[in-house]
């Protein structure tokens, strides 16, 4: 037996070694490599686009099925149902304060910045932009219904992350009206749940490639002349964006949390690598579901939060979409008054939750959005055409960051948060998995009542 301790302990570290930091270095390689196949030979750059789009794609295939299974299982193991109600009423609360929050600063900015004066338009660029009004953003009634899927089944293959909320909540409800009856079928998902996340584990080996195209892509259509004269508007809503994550949302977890937001996002920083080099935030929701749930939030909080912040959290968005509208207003010559600014900008964040989803949502739901309310300002969406994918990524990134601060907030005020895990995996103590992004071992279905997970995880509702 002697002899066996020592064969033993060295084993165990072997089997945990994390080697998928190999593949985030490999991520920034092929960033730089599609970067300089895009400058030098952008025709080529161009036709790798299909490989940052079947990548993207495989991201998506998981989102429903993760989506499903964790609030099924989030749901089914708390007892009282108005638990679940009263964290989605509060996340759709800060939803709408941080929404509001996000186009005053951007608003501010715009009027300072004025990013649009001296441009002008040609019959081509109005083109453009007539050409970038998308029928698939809907008005809030349509909107509103589209939510109901046409069957439970087509909840998960037409891609719809809201048809999938739905379905999700009502078989979460529904299991936890069967009481022990229903224990069997969460055991199942729970199941299912570790597949799906041990499949999206073996995806994300893609994204290297993925990365590359999707960057050479993008460089090799904008180019670097494309950038030149839009440069005030870029810099303008990445300095924007900047302050509202590091600034008004970092101060807001420092006040509610005590926790530093470098912190938190040097633990999340694989998936804002991840979604800088795709553009999309989509790519990382799985990922941040798995990393909250580690962190240490409740399984309710996370289910419910990350999923409904994805289609009403979109702070990057609504930054976006004010200063475009005040750029677009300034390049057309009809500069906008502060009393013309606010009724438009309101439309838009009404409009934004109307296009949830759809792919290029920015620019999709700005040129919706004034077609419907301002259609005069239309023809200077083709402006922004040429620099929109590199402005979707910082998009994408606030997006993320605001999701993630959300989930840390909400799980504080409902007290659905382990407080000294929090602080043991924000200081690398408890690592989180690469390889399964789940805690092995830990079961998410307990026997009666709801028990805390292995790893810390607290389950506060026993009261």
């Amino acid at each position: 037996m002697a002899a066996s301790t020592p064969d033993t302990a060295p084993a165990a570290p072997a089997v945990k070694r994390d080697r998928t930091h190999y593949l985030y270095i490999a991520v920034i390689v092929a960033v730089a490599l599609g970067i300089a196949v895009g400058l030098i030979w952008p025709d080529a750059g161009i036709e790798l686009k299909p490989l940052g789009t079947g990548f993207v794609n495989l991201i998506k295939m998981m989102i429903s099925p993760i989506i499903f299974c964790t609030i099924v299982l989030g749901i089914g193991s708390v007892r009282k149902a108005a638990k679940v109600g009263a964290v989605g009423g509060i996340a759709l609360g800060y939803f709408l304060v941080m929404s509001l929050v996000a186009l005053a600063i951007g608003l501010v900015v715009g009027n300072v910045l004025h990013p649009g004066d001296g441009l002008h338009l040609t019959d081509a660029i109005k083109a453009t932009g007539h050409d970038q009004v998308s029928a698939d953003a809907l008005p809030p009634v349509d909107f509103v219904l589209s939510i109901i899927p046409v069957t439970f089944v087509s909840a998960f293959t037409e891609g719809q992350v809201l048809q999938t909320l739905l379905i999700a909540l009502l078989a979460g409800f529904a299991l936890q009206a069967m009481g022990p009856a229903g224990q069997p079928v969460l055991r199942g998902i729970e199941h299912i749940q570790r597949l799906v996340f041990r499949i999206l584990a073996m995806v994300m080996w893609a994204a290297p490639i993925g990365a590359f195209g999707a960057i050479a892509a993008v460089v090799g259509s904008a180019g670097v002349d494309a950038l030149k004269s839009l440069a005030v508007l870029m810099l303008g809503f990445y300095v924007t964006c900047f302050l509202f994550v590091f600034v008004v949302l970092g101060a807001l977890l420092r006040v509610v949390t005590g926790l530093n937001v470098f912190s938190l996002f040097r633990y999340l920083g694989r998936e804002f690598l991840l979604i800088l080099s795709t553009s999309s935030s989509e790519s990382a929701l799985p990922r941040l579901i798995a990393k909250m749930e580690h962190l240490g939030v409740s399984k309710p909080v996370v289910g419910i939060t990350v999923p409904t912040g994805y289609s009403f959290n979109l702070d990057g968005t609504m930054i976006y979409m004010t200063m475009a509208s005040l750029y677009i207003a300034d390049a057309l010559g009809t500069p906008m008054s502060v009393g013309e600014q606010i009724p438009l900008l309101l439309f838009l964040l009404l409009a934004s939750k109307g296009a949830a989803g759809v792919s290029g949502a920015g620019l999709a739901t700005l040129a919706g959005g004034l077609q419907s309310h301002k259609p005069a300002l239309v023809d200077g969406v083709g402006l922004i055409v040429g620099i929109d994918r590199f402005m979707s990524e910082a998009r994408a990134l606030t997006n993320f960051a605001g999701n993630a601060v959300a989930t840390v907030l909400i799980g504080t005020w409902t007290k659905e948060i382990d407080r000294d895990r929090v602080r043991q995996v924000l200081a690398g103590q408890l690592p989180f998995d690469e390889t399964t992004l789940l805690d092995e071992g830990a079961s998410a279905v307990p026997a009666d009542l709801p028990e805390p997970r292995q790893g810390g995880e607290k389950e506060l509702a026993k009261a």
